[in-house]
């Protein structure tokens, strides 16, 4: 793998350094006002902590160009205007650098953001169906370019309903539809419930479908 410059060789250079920032945001270094209000970032900014702890807007950090993807770097970073760290030696400072690994904010771990939910797509469906979420990146984490971003991803709410539960009435119940009644399928529940199960055969195929998870929820959420 080259490097970021190399990667993204259709950007100009004064597009990509908008594009490559650093952890935290795309403005340059601040200087401090004249007034005496306290910017609102202050508040998530641990006084007196280590800098290289601090969360990624507390910091502006200039963006290493010849860092390699996927490759660990180091980023020089100052602390912005009213907060205040420690270096290991408990001696305050306002540069430093920070170590992570050089790749973009939308190219981490799953386990690294935190993404909006839908509750309006089928969770069950072939294709699967994505939808638009708009994903954070976490505070302890440090990455390049914006750390909020969309992103593309498979439908996966849940409305509450039990898997478990639902096999149980299908099996125990099913002749009278208590099971298509508890996942909101109310004329199925009453086909079943005026047919006597299909004379038995549709509760039997209902105990199948529900246990290999193909019937589920009517509002097309994923069994818990």
């Amino acid at each position: 793998a080259g490097s970021l410059m190399t990667t993204k060789l259709s950007q100009p250079q004064s597009t990509l350094a908008k594009s490559l920032t650093s952890t935290s945001t795309n403005a340059p270094y601040f200087k401090v006002s004249e007034s005496t209000e306290i910017p609102p970032y202050v508040t998530n900014c641990p006084s007196n902590g280590l800098c290289s702890r601090l969360p990624p807007d507390c910091m502006t950090c200039n963006t290493n160009y010849s860092c390699i993807y996927g490759k660990p770097a180091t980023f020089d970073c100052k602390v912005k205007p009213y907060v205040h760290c420690v270096d290991e030696n408990n001696h305050e400072q306002e540069n430093f650098t920070i170590n992570m690994t050089c790749q973009f904010c939308w190219q981490l771990a799953t386990s690294d953001y935190v993404c909006t939910n839908s509750t309006n797509c089928m969770t069950v469906s072939c294709p699967r169906q994505r939808y638009n979420a708009t994903c954070t990146v976490r505070d302890h984490i440090h990455c390049l370019g914006n750390r909020v971003f969309p992103k593309m991803l498979y439908c996966n709410w849940t409305g509450g309903y039990k898997w478990s539960t639902a096999l149980a009435l299908s099996i125990t119940l099913g002749g009278f539809g208590a099971d298509r009644f508890y996942l909101g399928q109310w004329r199925e529940g009453l086909g079943k419930l005026f047919s006597f199960g299909g004379l038995g055969i549709w509760t039997l195929i209902d105990v199948l479908l529900i246990g290999v998870g193909y019937v589920g929820p009517a509002d097309g959420s994923l069994y818990i």
